[in-house]
């Protein structure tokens, strides 16, 4: 039975996270176009966030914005690896706990475990 290396478990796992957050999110972004244009009430106000991410290799903090901004509703604007900050604008940021939460969810875990640097 062939067994595969971890590192390769991580990455699928990753990318399965990933690509069921860019569902989520292009339904929800779509939602709050769709009814923003309709008038049925105002747009969510949009905003600008600084997050502070896991220590990891600038590698990894490169994906890790790459992968924010090509979930829909959300642009990395800024990479602050001295800092480990993210800066982003967030299309709807009536809660941005939850947007903040859905990236150390979804996307940390398995970065930390690729590029992840010592302590």
């Amino acid at each position: 039975m062939h067994r595969w290396p971890w590192k390769a478990v991580v990455a699928l796992a990753l990318l399965l996270r990933f690509l069921k957050a860019l569902g989520v999110s292009g339904v929800q972004t779509v939602g709050v176009i769709v009814r923003a244009s309709l008038g049925e009430r105002r747009p969510p106000p949009a905003a600008f966030l600084r997050v502070r991410y896991a220590p990891m290799s600038p590698q990894g903090a490169a994906l890790l914005g790459c992968m924010v901004t090509l979930t829909p509703g959300t642009t990395t604007l800024h990479i602050d690896p001295e800092r480990r900050e993210l800066w982003l604008h967030v299309l709807d940021a009536s809660d941005t706990e939850a947007v903040l939460q859905g990236i150390r969810r979804d996307f940390e875990p398995g970065l930390l475990a690729l590029f992840g640097e010592p302590r």
